[in-house]
């Protein structure tokens, strides 16, 4: 059942510019905001027992979910629902730039869960990349927040639900490359 629930979760979020778009351009559709509303519950549920800072981020994605498709179902304004893909770089960049500030960024810690003994190098290498992915949630939360302001949800359907991914992808993707690329040359 667990496995059901995040596989459905993150197929929700995966899609949620689509369905977002859905709600707002085809008035059938509005009845999904409980549907939705009722899965960042579920959500909700099976992060009760969350720890650590990405727990907590998590569960407050959560929470913020459910509390705008409740307002916009309640208040009418499917509108409210564009905010979310901002509150999710705004928090992101919160967790990844508030570890910047500790003895271990996030990046770091998470290397370290498949390689304990990181030689100095990767640890420079992990607080680069840490940097890296602060400068991403920025530029990404920019653009999420001026397709809200814009108001025009084509654009913020073609940034939010396809570019954005793809420039995720590509960080990810290019940031392996790069980091096997050093391996070799260690």
């Amino acid at each position: 059942m667990c496995t059901l629930l995040r596989l459905l979760n993150a197929l929700t979020l995966l899609a949620w510019p689509f369905l977002v778009w859905l709600t707002i351009t085809q008035p059938q559709w509005r009845g999904m905001l409980g549907l939705l509303a009722l899965l960042f519950v579920l959500r909700i549920w099976s992060l009760r027992r969350a720890t650590g800072a990405m727990g907590r981020v998590m569960l407050l994605l959560a929470l913020v979910g459910t509390l705008l498709c409740l307002a916009s179902l309640l208040l009418r304004s499917q509108h409210l629902l564009l905010w979310y893909p901002l509150v999710v770089n705004v928090l992101m960049l919160l967790l990844f730039g508030s570890s910047l500030w500790s003895p271990m960024p996030l990046v770091e810690r998470l290397a370290r869960l498949r390689e304990p003994e990181l030689p100095p190098r990767a640890v420079r290498y992990t607080r680069r990349v840490t940097q890296v992915w602060c400068g991403f949630f920025i530029f990404n939360g920019s653009v999420a927040l001026a397709t809200c302001l814009l108001n025009n949800l084509q654009l913020w359907t073609l940034w939010n639900g396809g570019i954005s991914y793809i420039l995720m992808g590509a960080l990810m993707g290019g940031e392996w490359l790069l980091r096997q690329r050093i391996r070799k040359q260690a």
